[in-house]
């Protein structure tokens, strides 16, 4: 049975607030935009029971990150409202503690422990990609593996082991292969992720 896309599975504490005017979104709404014109974020009739797919989001404080609302990925341009802050995370009891204008993608236990892994990781793009996805072998991808699913405490421990067995110290993408065409990009800035992000995206599509 296909996992419906977009379902929040960790505990969350979400605090109704209009959104933060100090909240730098001008560089990440602009590189989303360009992956929504990539269809690596969007929304398809035809593709995940036609849920919205992909968010995206960037370091605030040190422990703090800012993401895209949950069911945003249909949205051609965001806007303010549709970010939320994500103050407080605790990955082992899969609670999340956010706080804005929308609830937080589905995603964010899984962008907070990538976050965890670096203080020189500042954003964090989730993508569906089927070119990617369905490449992860013939690239030799980093991944997970088809029994964690995405949103939980299990994915996010597997990220973790990622980063622990050093598979992305030469890369800064991994594929989820138990979340169908989820792919991960994180790096210094957007410049460096979205762009890594498509030139993976170039490679798959010159496999035979």
């Amino acid at each position: 049975m296909q996992e419906t896309e977009g379902v929040i599975k960790y505990h969350l504490d979400h605090r109704q607030t209009s959104a933060n005017p100090d909240w730098p979104l001008s560089s990440m709404n602009s590189w989303r935009c360009l992956l929504y014109k990539l269809e690596l974020i969007g929304q398809n009739p035809k593709r995940y029971m036609g849920y919205g797919y992909g968010n995206i989001s960037q370091r605030f404080t040190d422990k703090q990150f800012i993401i895209s609302g949950t069911q945003t990925g249909g949205i051609s341009n965001l806007l303010a409202q549709h970010y939320c802050l994500i103050e407080k995370v605790d990955l082992a009891h899969n609670q999340v503690d956010s706080s804005g204008p929308c609830l937080p993608s589905s995603e964010a236990l899984t962008h907070a422990s990538v976050y965890a892994q670096s203080k020189t990781i500042n954003c964090v793009i989730h993508a569906h990609s089927p070119e990617i996805w369905q490449a992860t072998q013939a690239l030799q991808l980093p991944h997970t593996t088809p029994n964690i699913a995405y949103g939980t405490p299990e994915m996010a421990e597997a990220v973790s082991q990622l980063f622990q067995s050093e598979q992305l110290k030469q890369a800064s993408i991994f594929t989820m292969l138990g979340h169908e065409d989820g792919v991960v990009a994180f790096g210094h800035d957007f410049a460096q992720t979205a762009c890594a992000l498509i030139n993976i995206l170039a490679a798959s599509k010159q496999l035979p």
